[in-house]
């Protein structure tokens, strides 16, 4: 089979483009950012931008199927989040309607359910998206509905936050401070249950999603891990594993995301209003439907997942004062950078 990943470039996309390779498939990456990886001999990159149609169209010649993973995250531009987000998905759909290609695997997020009043979260939940990431994301998968009417087969996954080999962004605050001995903050009593989910794990479903019949894989699901213990339990599990005997330290909510506010309109703030409004709450999915209909198992637990990722972490470190705004690269400290000389 050859398949067509949008976003090659980016966290989820290397690791899918590896998982498909080790199964023999043929890959053809399409990002706006370079693919730099060594698997880039073993594979077709293409260079491009999927709000350009065309690029799109010629990207798709002798393609089976396409993952769609590629999409502009929370801290950039909502210019950059509608046109790529909204835009650029209905562009990826028609593109694969034209060029013959009856199946498109759409990346969403479990961001469409916003902050969560119920948990857990089923596929018939309320879609109330926080911000212009998560309106976006309910946006493009209303295209992937429209597409379905017309007869493809569009598979949307909704996932938990995703971490593993490759992942830095928001999670590289954890493991910069761990591996600095430091003890690390968390917004609220760090009790509640935060689900996540091992890129691993992500890319298997996606597999199934790719292979099974059409009249099942025709649908939304929701993607975790099944295993997950408190955001407490967790964080300290990473600080155990640095070894410096650093603890968790809890914050009350309320004066916690007030300053984050704060610096978030001051433009001083390292995380987005999605991540620290739902830091102190409980938030996690039904994979019930996945576990059913697709046969997803996952073999990673919230611990896992963020102890292999931080052991990926300790082998790559990044370069000092290396930032941006996607997955594969920290994000800036900001105000926190001054806390840290704190802890």
């Amino acid at each position: 089979m050859t398949y067509l990943i949008t976003g090659g470039s980016g966290f989820l996309g290397i690791n899918l483009i590896r998982h498909l390779l080790a199964r023999g498939a043929f890959i053809r990456s399409f990002d706006i950012a370079p693919f730099s990886y060594p698997e880039a001999a073993d594979i077709e990159a293409v260079t491009g931008d999927i709000r350009d149609f065309p690029a799109l169209l010629r990207a798709m010649r002798d393609v089976d199927a396409v993952v769609h993973c590629a999409a502009a995250l929370p801290l950039y531009s909502e210019q950059d989040i509608v046109s790529t987000d909204i835009l650029g998905t209905r562009n990826v759909l028609e593109a694969a309607r034209v060029s013959g290609i009856s199946r498109v695997v759409h990346i969403s997020s479990t961001a469409v359910y916003g902050i969560l009043a119920h948990c857990p979260a089923f596929e018939d939940a309320p879609l109330v998206g926080v911000g212009p990431y998560g309106k976006a994301k309910i946006a493009a998968e209303s295209a992937c509905l429209d597409y379905r009417a017309r007869g493809m087969c569009v598979p949307v996954i909704r996932p938990k936050s995703f971490v593993g080999p490759e992942r830095l962004g928001v999670f590289s605050l954890l493991y910069d401070w761990a591996s600095s001995g430091k003890h690390f903050p968390i917004i609220g009593n760090g009790r509640n249950r935060y689900q996540l989910l091992d890129v691993a794990d992500l890319c298997s479903f996606i597999s199934l999603a790719l292979s099974a019949d059409s009249r099942i894989a025709n649908a939304t699901f929701n993607v975790g891990a099944r295993e997950f213990l408190t955001v407490r339990e967790e964080y300290q599990a990473v600080l155990d594993r640095a070894g410096f005997g650093k603890r968790v330290i809890a914050f009350p909510a309320s004066p916690a995301i007030f300053a984050l506010r704060a610096l978030h309109a001051c433009r001083l703030s390292p995380i987005y209003p999605w991540v620290y409004e739902t830091a102190g709450k409980d938030s996690y999915v039904s994979i019930a439907k996945a576990e059913r209909d697709l046969g997803y198992v996952p073999r990673y637990s919230n611990v896992d997942a963020l102890l292999r990722n931080y052991e990926w972490y300790l082998a790559n470190p990044p370069l000092p004062h290396v930032s941006g705004i996607s997955h594969r690269v920290p994000w800036s400290g900001g105000a926190l950078r001054f806390l840290k000389a704190f802890f």
